[in-house]
């Protein structure tokens, strides 16, 4: 480890405690140190974006940190990789001797069939690429770093472990990068598995005496993906299966990539060693879509059935803002009010107005789609989720506490009812409409880098939604 890694090291461990783990496994984690031309230090980002969120929201700290710990005093620079790299290569050219390019490596996706070698490409998506997937605020990150595993870059993170709520994207990554992954090494070997599958392969192999050859096929992957991995959890003899499978593939080079409802770290019902392994590289949260994202899942969606022939115009603007505002749930669940509507309007759907599309989605929605949400309600349900009183909200009480719940309930009446920043202010014991304002940007702000905040936020939604 050199002077700079082991500094890096101590600042690393001060930041965890003190970014949580949510903001430090997505932004901080990834990073890492490296010395560059003159020797100057570094600390390079895998991507331009969590470059930027470091130098925003923890660059300061990092210094002091940095500045307490390195005995040479020298500043401490902040770069993503392609421009440490491109930095670093004039040097490194003309140090380094240039070497044969090296063989692609080989493999193919297979279909899946029955039989302990039969593993590879079962369940993969044609839809699901990296072209029909929306990035947005809750999403960019992991979207990036799936786009750079997908490519075969060297210096990759390993394993990548996506988590979030159902419906938000995970499996579209996994098949994403499967697809992209194929494209570029057409003789690579990639393997994607559901954890049910994975568990219903091992189990049979089990039975058929062939662990042996299910073992070799797994473990000659040049790239490996497993979707909603916390299916293993609580079957001993499957996690240990998958333990080995995944240090011998990491200790081999070869790539990993798995997604989870939870990180590793809440997943309480797989074994520690597993857990440790599973975060042991990159963790990207996947977190619930704001409106800018729901409206661009709508409009993308709308995209895919002129595509199809299935509607020659755009949807009305109108009818696209009541889709992204008013569908209560998951992107998926979005995409699927959307084939409802399909369904019943046939080529009339792009002509729709907002009463046709209530009364097409009305019974099919929980709760219906035109009920109100109200001010009351909102601080109600709030205060209940986090167990307090709805007096509280209104009250003057600045404790954390209450401050939190309090923010996060004034997010919730911006985004659920019409009422403006001054009325909701009004609402919540007089309060200025600066204070709302301010609250609203803050819950915004949190939901990007809590992941409890974020949890917190889409319980309650679904909850108002009915």
């Amino acid at each position: 480890m050199t002077p700079a890694e082991t500094v890096w090291t101590k600042v690393a461990a001060a930041l965890r405690g003190e970014l949580g783990e949510g903001a430090f496994n997505s932004y901080v984690a990834p990073s890492a140190v490296r010395e560059g031309y003159a020797g100057a230090v570094c600390l390079v980002t895998p991507t331009a974006y969590a470059r930027d969120w470091v130098r925003r929201n923890a660059l300061r700290r990092v210094a002091e940190l940095w500045r307490q710990h390195d005995p040479d005093g020298r500043q401490l620079d902040v770069k993503s990789r392609v421009e440490f790299e491109a930095e670093s290569a004039p040097a490194a050219a003309a140090a380094a001797p240039v070497e044969a390019p090296k063989p692609a490596q080989s493999a193919t996706v297979i279909p899946i069939t029955d039989g302990p070698r039969a593993v590879r490409a079962a369940g993969l998506q044609e839809r699901l690429t990296f072209d029909t997937f929306v990035p947005g605020r809750g999403n960019d990150f992991a979207h990036a770093m799936a786009r750079q595993v997908a490519t075969w870059v060297d210096g990759h993170f390993n394993p990548v472990f996506f988590h979030g709520p159902y419906g938000y994207g995970k499996t579209h990554l996994l098949n994403a990068i499967a697809w992209e992954a194929q494209r570029l090494r057409p003789d690579a070997k990639v393997i994607y598995l559901t954890a049910e599958r994975f568990l219903s392969t091992f189990v049979k192999a089990v039975m058929d005496r062939a662990t042996a050859a299910f073992k070799e096929e797994l473990r000659g992957a040049d790239l490996l993906l497993i979707d909603d991995v916390h299916f293993i959890g609580g079957k001993p003899s499957s996690q240990e299966e998958l333990f080995h499978t995944l240090t011998a593939l990491v200790e081999d080079g070869r790539r990993v990539v798995l997604s989870g409802d939870r990180p590793p770290s809440a997943m309480v019902e797989v074994e520690p060693r597993l857990r440790s392994h599973l975060g042991a590289g990159l963790v990207c949260a996947i977190e619930p879509a704001d409106k800018p994202l729901r409206l661009g899942v709508v409009e993308r969606k709308f995209e895919a059935l002129a595509g199809r022939q299935i509607v020659d115009l755009p949807a009305r603007p109108d009818v696209v803002e009541f889709l992204a505002d008013r569908v209560p749930g998951s992107i998926r669940e979005l995409e699927g009010a959307i084939n409802t509507l399909a369904a019943g309007a046939g080529s009339r759907l792009s002509r729709l107005t907002v009463e046709e599309a209530q009364g097409l989605l009305q019974p099919n929605l929980r709760g219906g789609v035109e009920r109100r949400i109200t001010v009351d309600e909102i601080q109600k349900t709030t205060a209940e989720h986090f167990g307090l009183k709805q007096a509280d909200l209104l009250s003057e009480r600045r404790t954390r506490a209450v401050a939190r719940p309090r923010q996060v309930a004034m997010y919730l009446c911006k985004q659920h009812t019409t009422r403006s920043y001054p009325d909701i202010g009004r609402r919540f014991g007089g309060r200025d409409h600066t204070t709302v304002l301010h609250a609203v940007k803050k819950i915004e702000e949190l939901m990007g880098k809590d992941e409890q905040i974020a949890r917190d936020v889409e319980t309650l939604s679904r909850k108002l939604r009915g």
